[in-house]
């Protein structure tokens, strides 16, 4: 697999070893981890990944992957998908950036290199959701063309359709 790029960022896809390091909160000897990464979310994302391997392998290219500069390489967050599309082409997606990468257009940047990716895989459908009051999160799917489908107690769920007949 190779890295996803845009502009300002490389997307490289982990593998079980870039993923035990994160959940081990310890980086490789190659990694310039940003102050802050991993986070809990990113450890949480690193131990489904390392599940999925388990149970049915490798899900690559719908697996984990690192957010980072290109201009100094620094690992500011994580972005990937929940697992393989499913039997209707839908995936789900997830991403977190460290504090000191937030405001700066990364995720938004991050995620519309992902989806397009996705697209590109044959995906339908790419859902996501937020925290009600994660406003920022809900700016970025926003922004990367996702739209607002559901909210209930807990969440609100995005997703961006590309089968002219998908159901909601």
């Amino acid at each position: 697999m190779t890295d996803l790029e845009t502009p300002r960022l490389l997307l490289r896809p982990m593998d079980a070893s870039d993923a035990l390091r994160v959940v081990a909160g310890t980086p490789g000897d190659d990694s310039y981890w940003a102050p802050g990464y991993p986070s809990p979310g990113e450890m949480t994302a690193a131990e489904r990944f390392l599940d999925t391997c388990a149970r049915t392998g490798d899900p690559s290219p719908f697996g984990s992957y690192e957010i980072r500069r290109r201009e100094d390489g620094q690992v500011i967050g994580g972005m990937g998908f929940h697992g393989a599309p499913d039997e209707n082409g839908h995936v789900t997606i997830g991403y977190g950036l460290v504090p000191s990468a937030q405001g700066m257009g990364y995720a938004s940047e991050a995620l519309r290199a992902l989806l397009r990716f996705a697209r590109d895989q044959g995906v339908n459908c790419v859902h996501g959701d937020t925290d009600l009051d994660n406003v920022a999160s809900q700016r970025v799917m926003e922004a990367a063309g996702m739209r607002l489908v559901k909210e209930d107690e807990k969440l609100k769920h995005y997703r961006i359709d590309w089968d002219p007949q998908a159901e909601e």
